[in-house]
């Protein structure tokens, strides 16, 4: 992010949030998600293409589906947006900016980004970031939250510090249980909770957690958590802190509100419950799950009957690797392998391809992919009151004339 840009997103934030940083007309542009309530506006904000418009205080930005098409990195400018807070920080100065790491050990930091990317080791991930509540808007029946569709997530080379190097650098304490993350959006009245979240510290420290401060080769964008976010490749967007500048190892577990309350799951094989009911006992969302999107077409799209068309999309999972993609064009009798294309690591997308001849009428094709630890996608819903973690086999109609 050039200071330009910076201060031009700054000022048009400060003005009128989501709203006040759309593009001349662009709010007049419309989507329809296949669901209902599901008319929203696209909307292009500094830094960012247009995207659909899910709120503006926070601002939620979802990724049209179409975009996945044009590659298994998502660009900078279409990558999805989602706060929990309001109050952005519209006063951030990168040559001011530092993280502070404090708590549970030995020798406190105070870092500036300069320090960061000079005096630790570099690294690189290719992960997906996919919010919990992805695809909440087909739930059946409906749930409460942001009604979304399939665009809440997002796969970037992720480049920044490994968080080990600088636990390793303050020296943890013995007794450590967690560590905690906490940014620099805020709440917007006294009351609502700030939003920390944490991680038990064998995972914090695993090596693969880490702190980064470059996406796809360029600055963070500011609303994708410009100048350092938390990166957790394989686990929900919920972990993945924004303007990530305070973090604290602790001795028991954390129990705020966006972890002892919000972001939790039924505790039990499939983290759901029958329509309608509420679990007996929960846990804090964790790894992501097997999902597979077809990209290349469109629900009610058309084509050439008896020609063979190319289908194709992407398919991920919590970090075991894609191991197969299949896809029916009768409604789930019959499944074909499909190709499997660029693998950029086990947390990335992982694109798919198929070749099929369609005979004259509508087809409700099918997708379905393996993960390597051979967990599968559900044919049905998997439902819970939160709507998190949707990974059922999604459908697209084709109609071949």
């Amino acid at each position: 992010m050039t200071e330009t840009d910076r201060r031009g997103v700054i000022a048009a934030l400060a003005v009128g949030g989501v709203a006040g940083i759309a593009a001349p007309g662009a709010a007049a542009r419309g989507i329809v998600l296949p669901f209902g309530n599901g008319a929203r506006s696209l909307i292009a904000c500094p830094q960012k293409r247009p995207l659909i418009r899910l709120t503006e205080r926070p601002p939620q930005l979802e990724t049209p589906l179409g975009v996945f098409t044009e590659g298994p990195i998502t660009p900078n400018d279409a990558f999805f947006v989602r706060y929990h807070l309001s109050d952005l920080p519209l006063d951030i100065d990168p040559a001011r900016f530092r993280l502070t790491l404090g708590g549970h050990v030995e020798r406190p930091l105070s870092l500036s980004l300069a320090d960061l990317k000079r005096d630790f080791p570099v690294q690189e991930v290719v992960a997906v970031n996919q919010c919990s509540g992805n695809s909440r808007g087909f739930s059946d029946p409906r749930v409460g939250g942001g009604q979304l569709g399939h665009g809440a997530m997002g796969n970037a080379r992720w480049t920044g510090v490994p968080l080990r190097a600088l636990l390793d650098r303050a020296g943890v304490r013995a007794g450590a249980r967690q560590v905690t993350f906490n940014g620099l959006d805020n709440p917007p009245v006294e009351g609502v909770p700030d939003f920390i979240k944490a991680l038990d510290i064998d995972h914090a420290g695993d090596g693969e957690v880490m702190l980064a401060w470059g996406m796809n080769g360029a600055d963070l964008p500011f609303l994708n958590g410009y100048p350092l976010r938390l990166v957790v490749p394989g686990h929900y967007g919920t972990y993945w802190i924004k303007h990530l500048n305070e973090i604290n190892v602790v001795d028991a577990a954390y129990d705020g509100y966006w972890m002892k309350t919000a972001y939790r799951i039924p505790d039990n094989d499939c983290a759901c419950v029958p329509p309608g009911t509420k679990p007996e006992k929960t846990r804090p969302i964790g790894r992501l799950n097997v999902r597979s999107f077809l990209t290349s077409h469109a629900d009610g799209a058309r084509v050439k009957a008896g020609r063979r068309e190319l289908v194709s999309g992407i398919a991920f999972d919590g970090g075991s690797g894609i191991a197969q993609v299949a896809l029916s064009t009768d409604g789930g009798r019959q499944w074909r392998a499909a190709a499997l294309g660029q693998d950029l690591g086990r947390y990335s997308f992982r694109p798919w391809s198929l070749p099929v001849a369609l005979d004259r009428g509508a087809h409700r094709i099918l997708v379905r992919a393996t993960g390597r630890n051979g967990e599968t996608q559900p044919m049905e819903q998997r439902w819970q009151p939160a709507g998190y973690m949707r990974n059922q086999v999604e459908a697209v109609e084709v109609i071949a004339q």
